[in-house]
């Protein structure tokens, strides 16, 4: 007898869901040659989007931020993910949705930044077109999560209902040491229990330190001024494909949660979310810092003020503890076995060399036909 013991999704599901990241990947690498294009050097984007404001060659702005090459590498691992038999289910279906979530939150408010008439002295055409890629991207983003909902079946596998037998013992006569009711199987492909306590304690350190600041800042600058950094504006716009600062740091807080959370909890899906919200904290944190030395802040650390000292602190928390979840998750997930592993069962026959526990009792001595 068999029953439902998950889900998984089907090959025509993981398909589609492959092809909707490799056109994700493509749209955001256009626009990341696009810059290097009317760069005065290729260094000037990198230290772009490390937070230096850098110009480039042309009168026109930067179209890409730190965010774009990591959404770009996380897209093309999805796609791979997706496509490898090799590869979990749960695992890929976790990439899929880690993707998809990622990239809906962070693309949401260009459509209204990038409106007409947000943006003045900018060409027309250039941000029409940065506002079609947010607008396609969201729109792949959609069709992602319609097949993680819709592309599911049933993932059957054979009952256990009290114990198993170990390979070979299908003709024992007896079986003792029953494994507890209860235990079911562990699902391959999620973290092992030191790297998951390692992902899930810094994402929630970084998440927490985020979150923290968003409310200091809401505070000390009051609704007006943190509104603008929030829904976008004119003032504080730095990028076309980038989201308002305080937008950003939001979705990094909330993204954060359910990652530690089925982090914590040893989910096979929260591998590749852990992943993909620890780089993205890493560049949050690398910006901070970068930002720090270039204006001279860091070579002053000792006279500066005691909140910016704590604000370039949680900077470095951030960057490490994101670099600390990236690595921690990237590491092989568990393989497929019982939570109790010590619950073995032993199982005994006539066969020679077959040793009867003291308390079971003796095979016949003359066994059924077909036996």
């Amino acid at each position: 007898m068999s029953t439902p013991q998950g889900s998984a999704l089907t090959r025509g599901a993981r398909g589609i869901g492959g092809l909707a990241c490799l056109l994700l990947a493509l749209l955001g690498t256009g626009w990341i040659i696009r810059d290097l294009s009317v760069a005065q050097q290729p260094a000037d984007v990198w230290w772009t989007w490390l937070g230096e404001a850098r110009r480039p060659r042309e009168f026109t702005a930067w179209a890409t931020c730190a965010l774009d090459p990591l959404l770009v590498l996380g897209a093309l691992a999805a796609a791979v993910a997706s496509v490898r038999d090799a590869v979990a289910p749960a695992v890929a279906a976790g990439g899929l949705l880690a993707i998809a979530v990622a990239t809906v939150l962070l693309r949401l408010p260009l459509l209204w930044v990038l409106g007409a008439g947000r943006l003045q002295g900018l060409d027309g055409g250039l941000t029409g077109q940065a506002r079609l890629t947010a607008i396609a991207q969201l729109a792949l983003s959609a069709v992602l999560l319609v097949v993680l909902a819709a592309g599911r079946r049933p993932e059957y596998r054979p009952e256990r209902a009290s114990y198993e037998l170990p390979r070979g013992a299908h003709a024992a006569y007896g079986v003792v040491g029953r494994t507890p009711r209860g235990t079911a199987p562990r699902k391959p492909g999620g973290p092992r229990k030191g790297p998951a306590a390692a992902a899930g304690w810094a994402l929630g350190a970084a998440g927490a330190a985020v979150a923290a600041w968003e409310v200091h800042w809401w505070s000390r600058l009051g609704w007006d001024t943190y509104c603008k950094g929030l829904i976008g504006d004119a003032s504080v716009f730095r990028a076309l494909l980038q989201p308002p600062v305080h937008w950003q740091a939001l979705v990094l807080a909330l993204l954060a949660v359910p990652a530690a959370a089925g982090t914590l909890r040893r989910a096979p899906w929260a591998r590749p979310a852990a992943m993909v919200t620890g780089a993205l904290l890493a560049s949050q944190g690398a910006a901070t810092l970068v930002f720090a030395a270039h204006t001279g802040q860091l070579a002053r650390f000792a006279v500066l003020p005691a909140a910016s000292r704590l604000e370039l602190g949680t900077g470095a928390l951030v960057a490490v503890a994101g670099l600390v979840a990236l690595a921690a998750a990237a590491r092989s997930g568990a393989p497929a076995g019982r939570t109790a592993p010590g619950d073995a069962v032993v199982a005994y026959g006539p066969a020679a060399g077959d040793r009867r526990p003291r308390h079971a009792p003796p095979p016949p001595s003359r066994l059924p036909p077909g036996w």
